[in-house]
């Protein structure tokens, strides 16, 4: 089973963004002088060395860190594993890691699928895993998918362990370590190296990628610094200090504020209201789940990346992380966000260390005699349930013992929990008490608790299943400015099955909100309208200030709803549409970015352009189901369904377990009528994927319209157990009973549906 694509870092990215206050200023004072740079006015990377020369505590702090160490040449100073004839053995293969000439090797199933000596040339990470960098040709770095656990012996560490256990990946096999999904070139280099040029040449599929410095340096969070050692090397009379001082990304946002705590509240206020977020961005660059469309040097975070939303499979419904998420994404639910903390408020940014320990770290901005007592947490002082994190930082573990924090500080409700099927603080620690236990204390400490569990979690699980009251659920959260933006754009974007009379005014108002991600979530929420509904709604989004919004509206105006848009936004829409290909082109080695440029070419009318697009996207993984349905599609399209057919045959040949291949195969059967052989490829994607309601929906219509009503109402019947709401299910049971004389069955589903539409004020 593979896991699901992911289209931020995957790999383990340890320690916290370097951030902090700077001052060349003190430089002078030492009576140095910085070394001389070239004349070129446009900011160039200039390396740590030369900041060290003015900020030597810095350095000092971030050598040793994480950051420093996050990649490596392998010698024998970095290596952590064991080299000296260790055997590991998993899936049918048996690898042996061993020295040669004062360089390290493991013996492994290499591209091929047969064993070789690979040579390991850098190590990644530090604790509490390593892994390592294998160079393949093609200028590849590909991550081994065995890794080195770094913890002590005591703590099952000092062992080799298999990063996805039992899998049998081979190669071939996109998550073997030869595999697309392992290349550190896409998936890791960017936030393990510091001024990262991918350098992908799409011609001849090769990377010749480079860097300034092999780990994160100053410059990877300060962006280049040419200029800033340019305004030090001014005479202090021409210096000002407190401006940018020649920095591309100034992180000055805590200079000179002061956290006071309120007396009554016992909650620390900030000085100064955070008014830009200059230093979470600079941080989200690397621990967020995002997906990167362009060079990252000294950007705005939303003009290089696009962040994930609270989507379902990375987040539960109440917002906890579910995938690995890193951290981004959970801060921005938080009120400490809302409040102005930012993240060097609690991690000292040079050596991503905490500020101070334990419960202290908290008590900076929560008055311990208010907080840090059994009156609030309601356990033994000093005891681990009385420690802050235990109920308000829960962890999941990743990268098999990876075990990280969630960082959306919410009030822990095991009440909902119960309720909802999220996770419960509580009974982490108390795993032996019976289901429910944790409710009945929580309700004997708070009767009637105010916060936490989130206002939105309702909705989002409503809108899991398509349950009744979802509509309008979604639209107080959308409506309510006092819910945080990122989960209001994930009510927007879940509100895309429904539109219609009662939500297009409130998407079209979020069209117009102050933040970027609502305003992207409510143009790819309308992007389901008809071609002229498009044109309306959206063309105004063309001229979005947010690349992400334009190229949202871009994609969604592509092809007929271009050619309905107003003359006055033409314009903007052909510099939209070519922001939009340049972002896919900067990922030209990722097949869904191929996928996307194929979508974007057919929508426009350009068939040999998608064509060729959609064929890359099979040239870079041959399994990647989504070209190869559309790439049959579009044979589909242009009458030659024996083409259709092959290339959907060819994908299952790689990708045999993948439902969607299934599902298109057995429709394209169909059209060419083999039906036989079309009801047992929808019946695979239907057995597939019992998760995708569309498949059993198609599979039972293919048997009833195939002559076979009773098996078709079975298909069904079973079908709405796993999906009770699903609208289309919902009538097609109603017609079938019907014809089958089973009247009060298809009143009740009649009754059914009606209700999950209901009439919205």
């Amino acid at each position: 089973m593979r896991r699901p694509r992911l289209s931020g870092k995957w790999f383990a990215i340890a320690g916290v963004i370097a951030l902090g206050s700077v001052g060349l200023w003190l430089y002078f004072s030492a009576g140095r002088t910085p070394p001389p740079l070239a004349t070129a006015r446009a900011a160039q990377h200039v390396g740590s060395e030369v900041c060290a020369g003015c900020h030597e505590a810095e350095h000092v702090a971030w050598r040793g860190s994480h950051h420093d160490l996050a990649m490596q040449p392998a010698n024998a100073e970095t290596v952590l594993g064991d080299f000296d004839g260790a055997t590991f053995a998993d899936g049918g293969v048996t690898s042996r890691f061993f020295t040669r000439d004062a360089k390290y090797f493991v013996h492994t199933d290499g591209p091929d699928g047969r064993l070789g000596d690979f040579e390991i040339r850098y190590t990644f990470g530090v604790t509490p895993l390593q892994q390592y960098l294998i160079e393949l040709p093609g200028g590849r770095l590909q991550a081994l998918g065995i890794a080195w656990d770094a913890r002590p012996k005591q703590h099952g560490g000092q062992r080799w362990f298999h990063l996805y256990a039992g899998q049998k990946l081979a190669a071939g096999d996109p998550l073997h370590w030869t595999g697309i999904e392992q290349s550190w070139n896409y998936q890791c280099a960017d936030c393990h190296s510091t001024h990262l040029e991918k350098n992908y040449d799409a011609t001849t599929r090769t990377y010749h990628t480079s860097w300034s410095e092999l780990d994160v340096a100053c410059e990877a969070c300060h962006g280049p610094g040419s200029e800033h050692v340019r305004w030090a090397q001014q005479p202090a009379p021409a210096r000002r200090i407190g401006t940018s001082n020649g920095l591309s990304v100034p992180l000055d946002e805590r200079r000179g504020v002061r956290w006071t705590i309120d007396p009554a509240r016992g909650i620390a206020q900030r000085s100064v209201e955070l008014t830009t977020h200059r230093e979470i961005e600079a941080c989200a660059h690397c621990h967020s789940r995002r997906g990167q469309f362009a060079p990252a040097a000294g950007r705005r975070f939303l003009d290089a990346y696009r962040p994930a939303l609270l989507e379902s499979g990375l987040y539960h419904v109440d917002g906890q992380m579910r995938g690995e998420v890193y951290n981004y994404g959970s801060f921005l639910q938080s009120r400490m966000y809302t409040h102005g903390v930012t993240c060097s408020d609690c991690h000292e940014p040079h050596s991503g260390q905490l500020r101070a320990p334990g419960n202290a770290l908290c008590a900076q901005c929560h008055a311990p005699a208010k907080f840090d007592t059994p009156a609030h947490h309601h356990h033994a002082a000093d005891s681990p349930g009385a420690r802050c994190t235990a109920c308000h930082m829960p962890t999941a573990t990743y990268m098999v013992i990876d075990t990280r924090h969630d960082h959306s500080f919410r009030v822990p409700r095991p009440d909902l929990a119960a309720k909802l099927g999220t996770p419960d603080a509580c009974a982490a620690c108390h795993a032996d008490r019976p289901t429910g236990w944790t409710a009945g204390e929580f309700r004997s400490w708070i009767p009637q608790p105010k916060g936490g569990g989130e206002a939105f979690a309702a909705a989002f699980a409503e809108a899991e299943i398509g349950a009744p009251g979802v509509q309008s659920d979604l639209l107080a959260v959308l409506g309510n400015e006092t819910q945080p933006a990122i989960v209001r754009a994930s009510a927007a974007r879940r509100m895309a099955p429904y539109l219609g009379a009662a939500t297009l005014p409130a998407l079209q108002h979020a069209l117009a909100d102050r933040d970027p991600l609502v305003r992207a979530a409510a143009v790819s929420s309308l992007s389901g309208l008809d071609p002229a509904g498009r044109a309306r709604a959206i063309a105004p989004r063309l001229a979005d200030p947010d690349r992400n919004v334009r190229m949202e509206a871009a994609r969604a105006l592509a092809g007929e709803p271009e050619r309905q848009i107003d003359a006055r936004y033409a314009p903007a829409l052909v510099r939209a549409i070519g922001e939009h290909l340049a972002a896919e082109r900067f990922n030209a080695d990722r097949p869904e970015a191929q996928l996307n440029i194929g979508n974007l070419l057919g929508a426009r009318g350009d068939f040999a352009g998608a064509q060729a697009a959609y064929r890359e996207a099979l040239a870079l993984e041959p399994g990647f189901a989504p070209a190869a349905a559309n790439l049959a599609d579009l044979h589909r399209a242009q009458g030659d369904d024996v083409r259709a057919e092959q290339v959907l045959r060819d994908a299952l040949a790689r990708n045999a377990g993948d439902a969607s291949l299934h599902h298109a195969l057995g429709l394209t059967l169909v059209r060419r009528q083999q039906r036989a052989e079309a009801l047992s490829e929808l019946a695979i994607a239907a057995r597939l994927d019992p998760g995708n309601p569309h498949f059993a929906y198609v599979h039972a219509v293919a048997l009833y319209d195939g002559g076979a009503p009773e098996q078709a109402l079975r298909v069904l019947v079973a079908a709405q157990r796993q999906h009770p709401y699903d609208r289309a299910i919902l009538s097609a049971l109603i017609t079938y009973q019907r014809e089958a004389g089973q009247v009060d069955k298809a009143e009740a589903n009649r009754a059914l549906l009606e209700s999950l539409e209901p009439a919205l004020p």
